[in-house]
């Protein structure tokens, strides 16, 4: 089961998920999971981004999933959600504070290795809410004298 993270700022929560349970998950399901694991990680940020006051992560998960689900039939729209996808989790780990997700490695992996794109960015966003989690509970904890 997925470790829940309370997102900083907001009652919602983010899942740390284990990357080779998106990898399993995505080819038990023959890649019916990756659809729910997108809108879920898209969802996430784009809390995160209204909780720090920035759209810089996206507001509106609904609309990068439709760019895969009906979206392949014109080819382009699901790139162009993967890249932006990327971005705003690169934008989320500096935001953080936690070394990004290369562009380039997720790249390759999307091109030579599919299957593997997704728990590559999984474990990138796993340090995004590992960061943001332990800021808020530093954060919360009482202060010794």
């Amino acid at each position: 089961m997925a470790e829940e993270v309370v997102i900083a700022g907001t009652s919602e929560k983010a899942k740390i998920r284990n990357p080779w349970g998106v990898f399993g998950l995505g080819l038990i399901t023959i890649g019916i999971y990756l659809f729910f694991w997108w809108y879920y990680v898209n969802k996430e940020m784009a809390e995160m981004g209204r909780a720090r006051g920035t759209d810089e992560l996206g507001d509106s998960p609904m609309t990068s999933l439709l760019a895969l689900v009906p979206g392949f039939l014109l080819i382009i729209p699901p790139f162009v959600s993967y890249y932006r996808g990327v971005q705003r989790m690169q934008a989320a780990a500096r935001l953080t504070g936690v070394e990004p997700a290369n562009g380039w490695i997720a790249l390759i992996l999307f091109i030579v290795i599919g299957i593997a794109f997704p728990p590559y960015l999984q474990s990138c966003l796993n340090k995004v809410w590992e960061a943001q989690g332990s800021g808020a509970d530093v954060a919360a904890a009482p202060s010794q004298p």
